[in-house]
């Protein structure tokens, strides 16, 4: 007898459906799997045998054959013992094999028969729902299938519910959306950095236009807690961009008790990080810490000390907003739209420039620790500021700056102003514009145009370089509410030139 059930499969965030097809023949009894299965599908049989005996039933001594299809995609994952049991259950006329047809079911089994989590079930729900089918999931992640609005949800705690379900028309807890099932995220307030205005000043241009930004200073001057703050005067995510950044978590098992995040992602890596874990792939081809952080910030602290290939990795999803993962088998690709944050000490010690700190090597150890960062990586980098320390005066008298509500008004307000001009355009803001685009939209007067010529001969900037400026003067004007880019626009986009820079 022959019984199908449907499953997914993962392919970086796209979703491929995969039928789950079993059938029992006469032959020498067997349980065999096939369809380019991993391990931990070859393992599934054990798992699927133990809970279906802890229901009280054997598998029958035939010829087993287990058969996912396609045959020449990859399958990875735990998430396929549900579909097989319930598919062999229909082979073995436990349960009506029409009944679990139209249904797209995930979730790894215990031995009792119980149904645990597993990755990926809000990308298999919005499938589900695409494709006119129900889903069956686990009880624990009822709340994050309930955001795919397929229709059926099933989120039985075990197999024993499931087949009461099916057989005797038991029903099974329905779930709903909930303002709950948003994750809670309480950012640290912008009020609570004393003095380093230029900074606040740069981090604000920095959330409006979506541009990169690096600080450079000594050791104990701010640029953590700087970084830590972007998040809370960014502007929400839209609905859409939730659900998009929601699906990446559940990929990567990420979504903390099946709440979907609703604040912008705020990653932050450790400096020994390795390429596969920044940029994503391993065994396993999971997101990597780039794409954790799509439609949010990647913070780097310490940048010169992450490995110099590992650095250089993320030059394309930098220009492109998205990273290919290449594979013996597989080419997978995960978007990568992320906003860069870095902070570095100015030499190994720290203290380069620092009067009766700096140590007997400078500036030569200055020169050899910058040189570890490369000429192409800085120019995707379109802010760039130092960060002096604060002094001890500053953090006794100087008053408390604005609130985060405050400054995330501005930014809302600043992008707003800015919003019809990507109407039509792939564009989002400021730092995502191409150089022809950015031409158009300027809007630069006869004085702010020869500035900029001048500054562009005198730097010798590079083409990167000169339309890196105009991004971030057409992001200041935008602040201003001014259509038309001045002179004292470019001026300050200027000042937001590192040494640092080699163009």
């Amino acid at each position: 007898m022959l019984a199908t059930t449907y499953t997914v499969a993962f392919s970086g965030v796209d979703v491929l459906k995969i039928s789950t097809e079993v059938q029992l023949t006469n032959g020498l009894p067997s349980f065999s799997i096939v369809g380019l299965a991993d391990k931990a599908i070859a393992e599934s049989r054990e798992r699927v045998r133990a809970a279906l005996y802890s229901l009280g039933l054997t598998l029958p001594a035939q010829h087993i054959t287990v058969n996912l299809a396609p045959a020449d995609v990859v399958k990875e994952g735990t998430h396929y013992d549900l579909p097989i049991a319930m598919a062999l259950m229909g082979a073995m006329g436990v349960i009506e094999p029409a009944c679990i047809s139209s249904f797209i079911m995930m979730g790894e089994l215990g031995l009792d028969g119980s149904i645990r989590p597993v990755s990926g079930v809000l990308p298999a729900g919005i499938t589900a729902h695409n494709e006119q089918m129900g889903l069956i999931c686990s009880s624990f992640q009822s709340t994050e299938a309930s955001w795919a609005e397929a229709k059926p949800l099933l989120t039985p705690p075990n197999l024993l519910h499931l087949i009461n379900y099916f057989k005797n028309h038991i029903p099974i807890p329905s779930v709903s959306t909930q303002d709950s099932s948003f994750e809670e995220t309480n950012f640290v307030d912008l009020k609570e950095i004393k003095g380093q205005e230029i900074a606040k000043r740069a981090l604000e241009i920095a959330a409006v236009g979506g541009h990169n930004l690096l600080m450079i200073g000594p050791p104990g001057s701010g640029k953590s807690m700087l970084a830590s703050r972007l998040p809370s005067i960014l502007p929400p995510m839209s609905k859409n961009e939730i659900l998009e950044v929601s699906q990446i978590h559940s990929i990567a098992g990420k979504l903390k008790e099946g709440k979907l995040i609703t604040s912008r992602p705020y990653r932050s890596p450790h400096h020994s990080a390795t390429m596969p874990s920044l940029v994503g792939g391993g065994s396993m081809a999971k997101p990597g810490e780039i794409s954790l952080a799509h439609r949010g910030i990647l913070f780097l602290d310490e940048l010169p000390e992450f490995n110099r290939t590992t650095l250089e990795s993320l030059r394309q999803p930098m220009e492109t907003g998205y990273i290919s993962v290449s594979r013996a088998n597989a080419h997978i690709t995960y978007p990568a739209r992320f906003q860069l944050i870095a902070a570095m000490n100015p030499c190994r010690c720290g203290y380069l420039g620092t009067p009766g700190h700096e140590c007997s090597r400078s500036p030569k150890c200055g020169l050899d620790y910058q040189a570890k960062l490369s000429g192409p990586l800085l120019d995707r980098i379109d802010l760039q500021i130092e960060v002096p320390a604060v002094h001890p005066w500053e953090l006794a008298h100087v008053p408390s700056g604005e609130e985060s509500a405050v400054v995330r008004q501005r930014v809302q307000k600043a992008r707003l102003f800015a919003l019809h001009r990507f109407e039509g355009t792939p564009y989002l803001n400021n730092a995502q514009a191409d150089g022809s685009f950015l031409e158009k939209i300027a809007h630069m007067d006869t004085d702010s145009l020869t500035l900029l010529q001048k500054a562009a001969e005198q730097l010798r900037l590079s083409a990167r370089g000169y339309h890196r400026i105009i991004r971030i003067a057409r992001t200041i004007a935008d602040m201003n509410e001014s259509e038309q880019v001045l002179k004292i626009h470019v001026t300050e986009a200027l000042s937001f030139r590192n040494p640092l820079q080699r163009n």
